[in-house]
């Protein structure tokens, strides 16, 4: 297994702004022990951040946000990326989606993905989605990612899992996992 570490739109739009998840402020530790783990294990980490501009698809659904000149599109100071990191920036709900998420991970030869972040039923979903189609084996750490409900939550976890072929796993999981890597 080479895994790669995704934390999905941990904004500042989706964390403390108007389209925040009621429950993002807690996943942020869980989050923030994995990217620590990743880094020690030299596991890539990468950063898949909404960035729009005012004629992108989606905003005729949410609305303005995570506009590209704005702050609210910045990531959150609590898991800013280092040197070492890769930053992509999506302008839809995947990370795949013209952004060469793809072509990197085969690169560095990457064959699973682990997906932490925001929105669980939205890019994290539709990200998942795509890294199905595009071959990867996906790890979902459901105490990493969050939605606007519950059952937003459940529901997304549940099509992940079964649709998919997503391992949900916890973040304590998911390090004893990754501590077990050479």
């Amino acid at each position: 297994m080479k895994p790669a570490l995704l934390v999905i739109d941990m904004l500042k739009e989706f964390v403390y702004g108007k389209l925040k998840s009621p429950s993002a402020t807690t996943i942020i530790p869980f989050i923030k022990t994995l990217v620590e783990k990743a880094r020690e294990k030299n596991i890539v980490v990468i950063y898949l951040a909404d960035k729009h501009y005012p004629f992108d698809h989606e905003l005729k659904i949410w609305g303005p946000h995570a506009m590209i000149s704005d702050e609210e599109a910045e990531i959150i100071e609590d898991l800013k990326p280092s040197s070492r990191d890769i930053v992509l920036y999506k302008r839809s709900y995947s990370g795949f989606r013209d952004t060469g998420l793809a072509t990197i991970l085969r690169d560095l030869g990457v064959d699973t993905l682990i997906l932490t972040g925001i929105h669980t039923h939205i890019c994290v979903l539709h990200t998942a989605i795509d890294a199905y189609y595009e071959r990867f084996k996906l790890i979902v750490v459901k105490d990493a990612v969050a939605a606007f409900s519950n059952e937003d939550h459940e529901y997304a976890l549940k099509y992940m899992h079964q649709v998919l072929g997503a391992e949900l796993k916890t973040t304590s999981h998911v390090i004893e996992l990754l501590d077990k890597l050479a």
